[in-house]
């Protein structure tokens, strides 16, 4: 399932979980890099908004998505920037992968709206051994993400060693 376009498929951790998101609204994805699930959910027929720090990329998901007629909006946001805030529960699919800042959890939380579904996947601290990312401040501690999501339930999750990475994942829903 790769998107041919640019040969970045979306996220195996999002994608296997297609069954538990609903069938339509709005969708964010969160620190979307070049776009590669966000494409995705637009795909997917979700009115989708991308947000990243990275003007080039967030640029160039924008043409790409006008090119190819689909829902989604590309905003530049730093979302390291204070108080961030993603709205009061507008989504109801929310996306983060491979990106962790902490502080931004109450506002994930918030954005979604009652029903939602917040899939998350980043790298954990067994990473670190393999290479990249070796910041502690971007990786996960072992059952750390299940604290981070805390006040949602966890319709499934995992952590260890999945496609080569060292990765803790969840699919979460706001009750």
């Amino acid at each position: 399932m790769t998107d041919g376009h640019h040969g970045l498929a979306p996220a195996t951790w999002l994608t296997l979980h297609r069954a538990l998101l609903p069938a339509s609204g709005r969708a964010l994805d969160v620190a979307c890099g070049r776009g590669r699930n966000a494409i995705w959910l637009a795909q997917q027929g979700f009115e989708t908004t991308a947000v990243d720090r990275d003007a080039g990329a967030v640029s160039a998901l924008a043409d790409r998505a006008r090119a190819e007629g689909l829902r989604l909006s590309a905003t530049v946001m730093d979302l390291e920037a204070g108080e961030v805030t993603l709205g009061d529960a507008g989504y109801h699919v929310i996306v983060v992968v491979h990106y962790l800042h902490r502080p931004l959890f109450p506002a994930l939380r918030a954005a979604l709206r009652p029903g939602g579904v917040f899939v998350y996947e980043t790298f954990t601290r067994a990473q670190a051994a393999r290479g990249r990312p070796t910041n502690p401040a971007f990786l996960l501690e072992p059952g750390e993400l299940r604290r981070l999501v805390a006040g949602l339930e966890i319709l499934d999750e995992r952590e260890g060693d999945f496609e080569g990475r060292m990765v803790a994942g969840v699919v979460a829903r706001r009750v």
